[in-house]
């Protein structure tokens, strides 16, 4: 017999937390990484986890201290490890839906992308072992990836990083940067995006 209580906590996390709650959370995690000197940001653990793994004996870029920025690592843990809590605990399991609206389904219909019974599931059916085997998912798996990771590292950080963490601190370059991904999103979804599809 599961308590109460417990049954409680996992209704209440399962719902999407409204704005004043969220927006507010992350304001204050930011004041105290600020506060202690940190930058908060998720492409950074993979330097972290190469100079970890001995990257530095064979590159410059990769000699550093990486120890003191463990604590980031422990960000990245506890996103992967929330999510796959969220994913498999705190999801009802006939709901691995992604709730989008009608206007977003018609324009997946338009680029020929059909669901069944109009319901979008969370990982599209072109992220999957078989599709990356064809030209559209090399395109949008090996290509976009290596894109994403290129863009992130000739950035300096990844769009947490830039956009919560510098952009708070007020550096122009994450403004910049943001700017750059706001763009380049624009771009892949209504001219690139198409094209694949």
């Amino acid at each position: 017999m599961v308590p109460e209580y417990l049954i409680q906590l996992k209704d209440f996390i399962s719902q999407p937390w409204p704005w004043y709650v969220a927006g507010p959370m992350i304001a204050l995690i930011m004041l105290i990484l600020l506060l202690f000197g940190r930058e908060f940001g998720i492409s950074a653990n993979f330097r972290v986890m190469c100079a970890a793994d001995g990257a530095g004996d064979f590159a410059d870029f990769f000699k550093f201290d990486w120890a003191s920025q463990g604590w980031n690592l422990m960000v990245a843990l506890g996103a992967m490890f929330g999510g796959y809590l969220a994913a498999n605990y705190f999801t009802p399991i006939d709901d691995q839906l992604a709730h989008v609206s009608q206007e977003t389904l018609e324009s997946l219909k338009a680029l020929g992308m059909e669901f069944q019974d109009g319901k979008v599931p969370l990982v599209p059916e072109f992220y999957s072992w078989e599709a990356l085997f064809s030209l559209r998912g090399i395109m949008v798996i090996v290509v976009g990836g290596f894109l994403v990771g290129f863009g992130a590292r000739y950035a300096g950080g990844c769009t947490s990083g830039h956009a919560i963490s510098g952009m708070s601190a007020l550096q122009l370059g994450s403004l910049i940067a943001v700017i750059g991904f706001f763009l380049g999103g624009l771009t892949m979804t209504y001219f690139i995006f198409p094209l694949i599809f």
